[in-house]
């Protein structure tokens, strides 16, 4: 979040916080719908103008409480909310609005009218009843809304038999019930496997493709081959017949003025039509100076000696370079000419979308290959596209996207970019864990498609240390939750799985947040109480802990106790693991005075006015501590594929390109942050390892050999590895020669920014 969500620890009024954000996402948000060139992105920008104007409105009066984990007056907790930049809720609940498609076809069909209210009313009828039935059994609809899984699970408690339960949902439901959309959205076979996940569906992917536009300077190109390169030899050929002993306007054959003239209204139709390439444009290009000599001729004058002398040019000039009109060097060389224009890759593009169109729009698709092979024959007569172009390699990207594969495969294929999106998908697996937990199987289809839905919430901006809303809080799943039994190894295995390959595809990342709430999904569902925690925003950072990070440091302590890592980081688990553990504070949340009190001494007490760069100090001070969810994962028993020691040196590598990149960077200090996670990680690895003195040498040397520019920078840092693996202790003080430890967050100028120490 931008530093401009400020908030001040003596006021804690998140309106107070976040006015001045809001204020300024609205003034970008109308900047770019009033000027930005491209018509889509401006009117992608009064769209969001207008969500950021509900936001402010409601903060003004006091309908919207940003920070609350029930921001929107007379909206439950539960409710899935739309959820602006920031965590700022609009008022809005994603499930309102004017009815979709599969509701008035429902109204529709039953013969009722088309309000969401009587649309309820009649999921309480037997034919309803017996509608939604159908559904559960046939597996045939798709949840893309938590609340859309609503009826469903009423029909099954129902159909169970537990009446009483379903009268009880019903009054929970009925308050909402014309506002809110309870219905799911029919479909023509039943979900997928949850195994198989994709970035993108086929329709998503189609739009993506057709939404490429051509290169200007590519269609340039093509441009000047195809069209204007004919026109000149054209021209040239006029002037070719006027040559008498090598002096060109010697004489006029027959019919010249009249070809002559056809010539310079071809051209005037040719301008008004193919206005991407300019060159012909240009007064001193050879077109340009045979065409204005065309028309003086033409119009009956004759050309004066300057004129003639620059035709004289541009005619030798041109048949000195290509090659005379009609003959086998200008025959080969335009040749050789266009078989350096390719077709533009927007037209292929469109052509591989024209290909997902016959694929089901709402998955992905398991033969990526088949949709991006070369242009075949019936394409070609179809499209004027060349027999046997093939797809290039961007479009071949876009379409990858598509792919529909077992998430190892993904990685495998390269599709999945960056942790990010590796946690963006992997909701699949969590959600059919959690699917399992019920014995029933259409319950448990039903909920594992509510998961999936639930996953894709946007995440409040919360204060206090306040959690987001948990599945278990919703109307729905507490009506079942008696139907659901704890699958303890079921959830450790997912969770092993899942950990497992964050650590093998992006090992020197730090974990992403809806990566850690997964985690913290499959710990639940295994019966286990593991603390893992999140990061924190430093722009809303209050200054305290909630109850988790003492626990993950003492968990950090079990596993790390005198450890490389230790030493370097300067860490006395011992104080840690011996630190009474966190009590209740209001509202019931724990916390512990002792392990704040300790991150800000570990951060040394940067100030004491509330500032975003000193708040980033105190919770990365946290992130050290906890090992950020690395020594969890170590007591639960995940272990990468190749081992600890491949592991750090991975991490190494793509620590030195994160440092390559420094130099010259407009985005410095975010990218001092992923340096100073990525080296925090690999020394937790090395510390796993036997042999770390021998490695921490070896990766000493091999910085040494270096690019001067990323050795200097990573040199301080290097040196204190080193003399702490060799059994030192870090001398904290930067003026000294055993070097610097490596963090992120700082309110002075970085010492990573500079080439020297």
């Amino acid at each position: 979040m931008p530093a401009t969500l400020a908030m001040d620890t003596n006021d804690t009024s998140p309106s107070s916080a976040g006015l001045g954000y809001v204020l300024a996402q609205l003034a970008a948000a109308a900047r770019t719908g009033d000027t930005h060139p491209d018509p889509a992105t401006r009117a992608r920008g009064r769209d969001r103008a207008q969500r950021w104007s509900t936001v402010l409105r409601g903060m003004l009066s006091g309908s919207l409480q940003p920070g609350s984990r029930k921001p929107v007056t007379g909206l439950p907790s539960w409710v899935t909310l739309e959820v602006v930049r920031g965590g700022f809720a609009t008022g809005r609940a994603v499930a309102e609005g004017p009815l979709t498609a599969a509701e008035l076809t429902f109204a529709q069909e039953a013969g009722i009218p088309a309000s969401r209210s009587e649309l309820f009313a009649y999921w309480l009828t037997e034919p309803g009843q017996l509608r939604l039935r159908n559904l559960l059994d046939s597996g045939c609809y798709r949840i893309d809304v938590p609340e859309a899984a609503a009826v469903l699970v009423l029909a099954w408690l129902i159909r169970s038999g537990d009446v009483a339960a379903a009268s009880r949902f019903v009054e929970q439901l009925a308050p909402l019930a014309d506002r809110l959309r309870f219905t799911p959205t029919p479909a023509a076979t039943p979900a997928p496997d949850p195994q198989i996940m994709w970035r993108a569906t086929a329709g998503q992917t189609a739009a993506a493709l057709r939404a490429k536009k051509p290169r200007a300077q590519v269609e340039a190109m093509r441009e000047a081959v195809t069209v204007w390169a004919p026109f000149s030899d054209q021209v040239l050929g006029l002037w070719c017949e006027t040559v008498r002993d090598g002096r060109v306007a010697a004489h006029y054959p027959d019919g010249w003025t009249a070809r002559a003239s056809s010539a310079i209204d071809r051209y005037r139709v040719l301008a008004a039509a193919h206005t991407t390439c300019a060159k012909h444009r240009h007064r001193k290009s050879n077109l340009s100076v045979m065409l204005r000599a065309l028309d003086t001729v033409v119009g009956g004058q004759d050309l004066e000696s300057r004129t003639s002398g620059l035709l004289q040019c541009a005619v030798d000039g041109a048949i000195a370079k290509r090659g005379a009109p009609a003959s086998p060097v200008l025959e080969r060389y335009r040749r050789d000419q266009a078989a350096t224009v390719t077709p533009g890759h927007h037209r292929l593009a469109q052509l591989v979308a024209g290909r997902l169109d016959a694929a089901d729009p709402e998955v992905g698709i398991v033969d990526v290959d088949a949709v991006t092979t070369p242009v075949n024959a019936s394409e070609a007569a179809s499209t004027s596209l060349p027999p046997g172009e093939p797809i290039p390699d961007s479009v071949v990207r876009t379409a990858r996207r598509a792919m529909a594969r077992p998430i190892e495969l993904l990685l495998g294929a390269g599709v999945v970019p960056s942790a990010e999106v590796l946690a963006q998908l992997t909701p699949n697996i969590t959600a059919e864990v959690v699917g399992r937990g019920y014995s029933d199987r259409q319950l448990g289809a039903l909920m594992t498609a509510h998961h999936r839905a639930f996953m894709a919430r946007r995440s409040l901006l919360l204060v206090d240390l306040q959690h987001q809303v948990r599945p278990a809080e919703l109307p729905w799943v507490q009506a079942v939750a008696a139907r659901r039994r704890v699958q303890s190894e079921d959830g450790r295995v997912a969770l092993r799985r899942l950990a497992k390959l964050t650590l093998d595809a992006f090992p020197a990342t730090l974990v992403p947040n809806p990566m850690v709430s997964q985690w913290m999904t499959l710990s639940r569902q295994s019966g286990d109480d593991l603390p893992w925690v999140e990061e924190l925003a430093a722009d809303i950072f209050a200054g305290r802990f909630s109850a988790k990070y003492l626990r993950a440091a003492q968990v950090a302590a079990s596993v790390l106790t005198d450890s490389l890592y230790a030493r370097y980081f300067d860490i006395d688990y011992s104080a840690i693991a011996a630190a009474d553990p966190a009590r209740p504070e209001r509202r019931g949340v724990g916390s512990s005075s002792w392990f704040d009190q300790l991150c800000y001494d570990r951060a040394g007490n940067p100030t004491d006015r509330w500032d975003v760069a000193a708040n980033g100090m105190v919770i990365e001070q946290a992130q050290i501590l906890t090992t950020h969810n690395l020594a969890t994962l170590v007591q639960l028993g995940v272990t990468p594929t190749s081992g600890w020691k491949d592991l750090a040196q991975r991490t190494f590598a793509q620590l030195l390109g994160l440092v390559s990149r420094i130099p010259g960077n407009p985005r410095q200090l975010p990218l001092i942050k992923d340096v100073a996670y990525a080296w925090r990680q690999m020394v937790f690895y090395l510390s796993l390892v036997e042999s770390a003195p021998q490695e921490v040498e070896a990766m000493a040397g091999f910085l040494a050999r270096s690019n001067p520019a990323v050795r200097e920078r990573l040199a301080p840092a290097m040196t204190a590895l080193t003399r702490v693996a060799a059994g030192g202790r870090f001398a904290d003080d930067a003026t000294s020669d055993s070097g610097r430890r490596l963090t992120g967050w700082t309110t002075e100028r970085h010492w990573l920014i500079d080439s020297s120490s």
